[in-house]
């Protein structure tokens, strides 16, 4: 295999001839604060190399090394020898031809790498500059071919479309096909499927893992998954603060890792430990957190949908985001609703906080319905019933400091004297596990799971009985995700919470659901206990979301 580290667990370099990227003794400084340090891997030609760890790791930096896309601040030192020549030293006229052509870039986000303003088929025109090809025509020949083969069912809508026409999944095959249109002998992806449904990150992959082997293009793989790094990739390469803490061929490092924060990493896959908090959600307060007692099948749903139809008018077309849903969450257990974007998922969350009105059916929380209360029923209804949003960078407040973003509800609901409060504020920060002194700052001086700890703890300030949870794990890396994940799952078994889990993420939902409604364009697929419909899905598309899941061998 052709990956070798400047660490105990290194293996030897590919023969140079076979080495299309060969990095050495790379270091990485923004001022004086050193980044990477002293990273060594080769990458052979059209094979793949995948580059892990958690955010900070120095991933990113690593491949804007390569590609020579640092901001001004940051210097590299060391070898990177791209086809035999060192990119590094470089002069910028000699290397500005490499970028594009040879060197294919895919960035994690396509909403912020495309022009808002312009078509992408304006944009595209640039990429099919780089071909030397000089006639308009022929170029947008080119754009239409490539974008059919990255799996564009109609390249000409594509092509006269706005970025904000095309949804998240076909924009992130746009700039794939941008990237490939050039045919570089390198393609370097940073995590470019972590912002996407399972179905289309499974897509992309495929997308990726065919374009390797039809045009013979190297990759180089940048993701904080262990288990997609090895479902794709032949070798790996694990980081840790700018270090290398193992590398090898995909085969050696997954099946017997051996460096401890490998070792963690994998322990943290949701895909590859279904059963981890099974002992801690087993231990859940009262036999109502039990889904197989009587007591459980017998007491009333804490939430009940019943028939819920709901549709909105856009553009002067009515479409049905929710057809007839029904469903039930027993008290102080866990229920998923999964799907695709576009599902329904939103929608059957906003009505259930009163939100927006249901055109037809029924919706009851503790046996009494939702909708039809006064503004002061409805307010009663929100204090036992919290949300915790998808992005708590977005949901709170950067001017407030913590302690004030917790207490605020408290304040609106005019719960007891501000002495209490204060109790109250720590006693929540507590149970999510932050410090007292993390109170005096504000959201932009926390880490991202530091800021999603808060926007629990602000939900749990009001001591709800059920907390929605909005994809609340969807934007971290996996060991923080695995670290949020148990908070929630010792909440629920000292506390008795209700959840309401909402996810794209199938083998999240396996780790940590008791039941499951599979929703597709509105409708429920089917419904039931997660174990029973993960292990025999009746309908197709539950088993083509769960085929979804990454399933690494380890070769």
């Amino acid at each position: 295999m052709t990956v070798t580290a400047a660490a105990p667990t290194g293996v030897a370099a590919a023969p140079a001839s076979s080495a299309l990227l060969r990095v050495e003794g790379l270091t990485v400084a923004y001022g004086r604060t050193q980044v990477v340090s002293d990273v060594s891997f080769t990458l052979g030609r059209g094979e793949s190399l995948a580059l892990i760890g958690e955010s900070g790791s120095g991933k990113s930096t690593i491949a804007r090394s390569l590609l020579r896309l640092l901001p001004d601040a940051g210097a590299a030192h060391g070898r990177v020898e791209f086809e035999g020549r060192d990119v590094l030293s470089l002069p910028e006229r000699q290397f500005r031809p490499l970028r594009g052509r040879s060197l294919g870039f895919v960035p994690q986000d396509p909403g912020s790498s495309l022009n808002a303003v312009r078509t992408i088929g304006a944009q595209a025109q640039e990429a099919a500059a780089l071909t030397g090809e000089r006639d308009a025509g022929t170029r947008r020949r080119l754009i239409l071919d490539t974008f059919a083969q990255v799996g564009l069912d109609d390249p000409g809508r594509v092509y006269d479309s706005y970025p904000h026409q095309l949804s998240g999944g076909m924009l992130q095959r746009v700039l794939i096909g941008l990237a490939v249109l050039p045919r570089p002998a390198l393609l370097v992806a940073d995590e470019p499927t972590s912002a996407l449904d399972v179905t289309i990150q499974k897509r992309i992959l495929d997308l990726l893992s065919e374009l390797r082997a039809d045009l013979g293009i190297s990759l180089l793989l940048i993701t904080h998954d262990l288990a997609i790094a090895a479902e794709r990739a032949d070798s790996l390469v694990v980081l840790r603060d700018g270090v290398v803490q193992e590398a090898g061929p995909t085969a050696q490092v997954f099946a017997a890792p051996r460096s401890a924060y490998a070792r963690e990493l994998q322990a943290d896959v949701p895909a590859l430990n279904p059963d981890r908090y099974r002992a801690l959600r087993e231990t859940r307060a009262g036999s109502a957190g039990d889904p197989g007692s009587a007591e459980a099948t017998e007491a009333a749903p804490r939430i009940e949908l019943r028939g819920v139809t709901k549709a909105f008018t856009v553009e002067g077309r009515r479409l049905t985001a929710l057809d007839d849903v029904s469903f039930a969450v027993r008290r102080g257990t866990t229920h998923a609703l999964v799907g695709e974007s576009g599902s329904g998922k939103t929608t059957a969350v906003r009505l259930l906080l009163g939100l927006d009105q249901a055109d037809d059916g029924e919706i009851l929380v503790a046996g009494e319905p939702v909708h039809g209360r006064s503004a002061a029923g409805l307010r009663a209804v929100r204090r036992h019933l919290q949300l915790v949003y998808q992005n708590p960078f977005t949901s709170l407040d950067p001017t407030w400091r913590v302690e004030r973003l917790v207490r605020e509800p408290l304040d609106r609901f005019g719960i007891g004297d501000r002495a209490e409060r204060t109790v109250r504020v720590r006693e929540a920060l507590a149970a999510v596990g932050l410090a007292e002194q993390l109170l005096a700052r504000r959201p932009g001086a926390l880490s991202g799971g530091q800021r999603q700890r808060v926007a629990i703890a602000r939900a749990l300030v009001l001591r709800p009985d059920v907390l929605v949870l909005d994809e609340p794990t969807s934007a971290l890396d996996v060991t923080v995700q695995a670290d949020l994940v148990e908070v929630l799952v010792r909440l629920q078994a000292e506390l008795g919470l209700t959840y309401v889990f909402v996810s794209h993420d199938l083998a999240l939902v396996r780790q940590l659901a008791d039941t499951v409604t599979v929703l597709h364009r509105g409708r429920v697929v089917e419904g039931g206990e997660v174990e029973k419909i993960f292990a025999t899905p009746a309908a197709p598309y539950t088993r083509r979301l769960l085929d979804s899941i990454p399933h690494p061998s380890g070769g």
